[in-house]
């Protein structure tokens, strides 16, 4: 069941994708982030409060901790999003594993191991393949908000971990991450010039990208909280293939064969570290 969590999860952060794909054209990535956050922070506090849920939480810190490194995770990753095709960019952001992967072999045992190693090295290898294109276009900067998106990703998949442990319900960590998201997310616009007002059809598009990703947190927030880790960080990678075919549905891109090579190598390098977790609890 933990796994048709994540797969579920999959779809929707592929749409959302979509929509942030096309708010972009009218909106800088942190206002979208902003509005993303929002919305969520919206839906989900509403719904507690029918269900007459707790809001308060004995683990603030931790929350804070998962709450900072997800938002600027976001806003990085619609960065990406917007200046990068759609399968290159969630492919970057889909690194997360691979750090994930090599930060618990090192903190678990000092060293990495030789499976965690070699899938390291494949790691780097798809990403200089993935960001060929995109370095030939003037495009490197997406392509490092891409990857600095999986970087800090992989420091808030962690913090879920932890608050599962914790015995927080999920309403409650998407709630304080979207309430954290959003406060940085509106910090960022302000300092990039400030709020704009949408046009109708880019309002709807903002509506689903808040949806979308609401429902997909909760999703895989169920699934890091009740299955293992890296089993669940395993799955996430099906969104690469649900957004490679959204944009080739959308907008007949089909990405070169140096990028499917690229993207195959961290595909199977994120595969390769996670058959080899650090630690058995895991």
């Amino acid at each position: 069941m933990k796994s048709l969590w994540m797969l579920l999860a999959s779809v929707l952060f592929a749409s959302m994708g979509v929509c942030v794909k096309l708010a972009s054209e009218a909106l800088p990535a942190a206002e979208i982030a902003f509005y993303r956050s929002f919305i969520s922070l919206l839906l989900i506090g509403v719904f507690m409060k029918l269900r007459g849920a707790r809001f308060a939480t004995p683990h603030a810190s931790v929350h804070l901790k998962r709450g900072l490194s997800g938002g600027v995770s976001l806003v990085l990753y619609f960065q990406a999003i917007a200046w990068l095709p759609l399968p290159t960019a969630v492919t970057l952001n889909y690194t997360s594993p691979l750090f994930m992967a090599a930060w618990l072999g090192l903190t678990s045992r000092g060293e990495l191991s030789r499976p965690v190693g070699s899938a390291l090295l494949l790691g780097f290898v798809g990403v200089v393949l993935v960001l060929q294109p995109s370095m030939a276009a003037d495009q490197w900067l997406g392509g490092l908000c891409g990857l600095a998106s999986g970087l800090i990703a992989a420091m808030a998949y962690l913090s879920v971990r932890d608050l599962g442990r914790l015995g927080e319900p999920e309403w409650r960590i998407v709630l304080y991450f979207s309430l954290c998201a959003s406060l940085i997310a509106a910090a960022w616009t302000l300092v990039d010039g400030g709020f704009h007002w949408p046009a109708p059809g880019t309002l709807l598009l903002l509506a689903g990208v808040g949806s979308f990703g609401a429902a997909a947190q909760l999703c895989m927030t169920a699934a890091y909280k009740g299955g293992p880790t890296l089993v669940s960080a395993s799955l996430a990678y099906t969104t690469v293939a649900f957004s490679t075919l959204f944009s080739l549905l959308l907008w007949n891109e089909a990405p070169a064969a140096v990028v499917w090579a690229g993207m195959a190598l961290i595909v199977a390098s994120g595969v390769l570290a996670l058959l080899h977790p650090p630690s058995a609890k895991l």
